[in-house]
């Protein structure tokens, strides 16, 4: 994969990371564009590092919650910033244990098959019009709730399912206020994305010479900018109550994805 297109494929990634549009979909689409000879555990280790860039870009969006929390968790008058770890932890077990047991068939989904692509995106395209549609609340995340939405976290590992309009739109059903939605929707992926490029640096076959540095590094540059930028852009439409605009262009994208894949 050349430069230029690792950092196409980075800016697609920090654009619909945070964007309820599926990244890791639009990822396979922009490989199949440029027909590139990735292996499975190739293309999954850059799609990967990818998502590493976007987390880092949360971790600059939501620095002051992330520091509250650490500090919380050793400061015994604050109840609040414990539980709220604690229910994070919660969320974070479902796609934890998908990851840990079918990592081989996670692999294989990431191969450029746009039918699948083009399918999924139509499910995140109805969570979003449902969401859309759903009252404003003022509620917030209780244990329960985030289980649910860890459960629709490992479901969205599937690519063409948007990982955050999936659980933004799973908690604003689950009658959660919409800015505390995305706020949990975003840090809750944190840890996960860390652990799983580490661990796929660490067990990936043929290894260290057989990664494209060069091209992941431009890439992971180009995401982590333009993820700071739509991160902040998410949370004021969610706010707004516009996700039936993205539902829309879901739907042209998975119609376009699934054309593309049949013929």
């Amino acid at each position: 994969m050349s430069v230029v297109e690792s950092l196409l494929l980075g800016i697609i990634q920090g654009l619909t990371e945070f964007l309820p549009v599926s990244s890791s979909g639009h990822l396979e689409i922009g490989k199949v564009i440029f027909g590139n000879d990735f292996q499975p555990k190739e293309s999954l280790i850059f799609t990967i590092v990818l998502h590493a860039a976007t987390a880092l870009s949360t971790v600059v969006v939501f620095r002051k919650d992330i520091v509250g929390l650490i500090i919380g968790l050793f400061d015994k008058t604050d109840a609040g910033a414990r539980h709220f770890s604690l229910k994070i932890i919660i969320s974070m077990i479902p796609a934890a244990l998908v990851g840990l047991f079918l990592e081989d068939t996670i692999s294989q989904l990431f191969n450029g098959n746009l039918t699948r692509v083009g399918a999924m995106l139509f499910v995140t395209a109805l969570l979003l019009l449902l969401a859309d549609r759903a009252k404003n609340t003022h509620k917030d995340v209780t244990q329960g709730k985030a289980l649910l939405i860890g459960v629709m976290q490992a479901i969205a590992i599937l690519p063409g399912i948007s990982r955050s309009g999936a659980t933004i739109a799973t908690a604003v059903l689950l009658g959660l206020d919409r800015q505390k939605a995305a706020r949990f929707s975003f840090l809750m992926v944190l840890p996960l994305i860390f652990g799983s490029m580490a661990k796929s640096i660490l067990d990936f076959e043929g290894g260290e010479q057989s990664l494209q540095w060069l091209p992941l590094t431009f890439g992971f540059f180009a995401a982590f900018i333009t993820g700071i930028l739509a991160c902040r852009w998410m949370i004021a439409l969610v706010k707004k109550s516009q996700l039936k605009y993205f539902s829309v262009y879901c739907v042209v994208v998975g119609s376009i994805a699934l054309a593309y894949g049949l013929l």
